[in-house]
């Protein structure tokens, strides 16, 4: 798969990063626009990732900066789970143990071949203190090997005003359950 972007591409993608930068100002204070195209412009390969996010739905702006590797911080931002990213199970082990039924993909694998990862539990938190998210959709979580090695998956959503932590079969799907990403750049 080619996983770059044409200049037309590109350009469109900047335009929307920036105008969702511009319009969420709450989301990354004091960080400014010029300093995130800088980096950008320098790293395609980030650019072409950022474009899966916002073709699946995911609504990508800066949430932060890692003043120790130099890096800013994208997540998507979009009110519900992606929906590019819907009634998908939690990785590939769960889905090839799936006989009928099968979902098209899963969370893990999708996160892989978009050159993004999954949220943590953590992740996912910090993000709901910049918004409201998933108020009517959840979102896989990562969830560790202890977990995972038993069969289960962890997902969070937003009820009642509280982030909720939640486990389910790893190979369960639902139409209104995704996964939130997040990438460095």
């Amino acid at each position: 798969m080619k996983k770059t972007l044409s200049s037309a591409q590109q350009k469109e993608l900047l335009t929307s990063l920036q105008n969702r930068f511009d319009k969420n100002t709450g989301r990354h204070k004091g960080i400014e626009w010029p300093m995130v195209l800088e980096k950008l412009t320098s790293h395609p390969d980030k650019l072409w990732s950022l474009h899966e996010m916002e073709k699946t739905g995911g609504e990508p702006d800066v949430i932060g900066f890692d003043k120790k590797s130099g890096h800013f911080i994208f997540c998507d931002c979009s009110p519900e789970s992606p929906a590019g990213r819907r009634s998908i199970c939690y990785d590939k082990e769960a889905l090839d143990s799936r006989k009928e039924n099968k979902p098209k993909h899963s969370a893990i694998g999708m996160a892989k071949e978009m050159g993004v990862t999954i949220l943590t539990e953590e992740q996912y938190r910090a993000l709901q203190k910049l918004g409201k998210f998933d108020l009517k959709t959840s979102s896989w979580v990562l969830t560790q090997p202890a977990i995972r090695d038993l069969g289960g998956a962890l997902f969070c959503d937003r009820r009642y005003n509280t982030v909720f932590l939640y486990h389910n079969g790893a190979e369960s799907y639902y139409a209104a359950r995704g996964f939130r990403a997040m990438i460095e750049v």
